[in-house]
């Protein structure tokens, strides 16, 4: 980073004692948010495949691909499964933005400059995860039209799921998703750049990240078809990959070799059909 930035850094500098110990106790506070919305997704996330797995779920009710249509409860009901999902799976990954955000808030309030609550960023973030929530539901519902995945929602074509793995590869090498990943691993870049006072500003910066979010992510998701939705080894396996990719310094090497791993693998599949 330039001198120049660096001098017009908006990070709390470590001059005043009292700033200095409201900074810690407020990122300790926000950090305990994260990890309470996340616990309580994956807790949601675990009671779910539990339930499937005793056949109660209304999930299992929704896989059965006889059922056409879906009721529209049953349907609204697997946009809950998919967004608390997508919510267990990006809060990780995103809680270094979040955290950087809160500390520039807090020091702005500390100069009795405007500010807003945190919370609003992360929903603005959590609003897109949502929108790519009902499609991917849809996506589902239609690929269950199709015979395309089984009762435990897995890709019952090795055409199919290889061809996910494949193109899932492939992409981590586009200029896309190259974009969208530096994006994600510059959080206090983004916001020396983009920052916007007001609650509609705060909400617009989380909208925005997160559509860069779900730029580098989206295909990633698609493969929980592969290995089934509800696989939830397969499911923290994604999100550690995603984690690693984003908060990880110079992890460009590691998203290639995620890329080569999913094409070997999409290749194996459909050559042993």
């Amino acid at each position: 980073m330039s001198s120049a930035l660096t001098s017009t850094s908006p990070l709390p500098e470590p001059r005043d004692p009292l700033l200095e110990a409201i900074l810690k106790r407020d990122r300790s506070v926000t950090l305990a948010g994260l990890i309470v919305i996340s616990a309580l997704s994956w807790g949601y996330m675990f009671y779910d495949a539990r339930q499937m797995n005793t056949s109660a779920s209304c999930c299992l009710a929704l896989a059965n691909p006889q059922m056409n249509p879906w009721p529209i409860a049953d349907l609204v009901m697997m946009f809950v499964m998919w967004t608390v999902m997508m919510v267990a799976m990006m809060v990780p990954s995103v809680g270094p933005m979040v955290l950087v955000f809160a500390a520039l808030n807090r020091k702005r309030r500390a100069e009795d400059r405007p500010y807003v609550p945190t919370g609003l960023f992360l929903l603005g973030y959590l609003a897109v995860w949502t929108g790519f929530s009902a499609i991917i539901t849809l996506a589902q519902w239609g690929l269950h039209r199709a015979a395309l995945l089984s009762p435990q929602m897995v890709s019952t074509s090795p055409i199919f799921g290889g061809g996910l793995l494949i193109f899932a590869g492939i992409f981590q090498f586009t200029s896309f998703k190259c974009a969208c990943l530096k994006h994600c691993r510059t959080p206090l870049q983004f916001l020396m750049t983009s920052w916007r006072d007001g609650w509609g500003g705060a909400w617009k910066m989380g909208l925005e990240h997160g559509l860069q979010c779900t730029g580098c992510c989206w295909m990633l998701m698609l493969l929980l078809f592969v290995a089934g939705v509800m696989n939830l080894l397969w499911v923290a396996t994604i999100t550690l990959f995603v984690l690693v990719e984003k908060v990880v310094p110079r992890s460009r090497w590691f998203t290639r070799a995620g890329g080569v791993a999913s094409i070997a693998w999409g290749v194996g599949l459909i050559i042993r059909r």
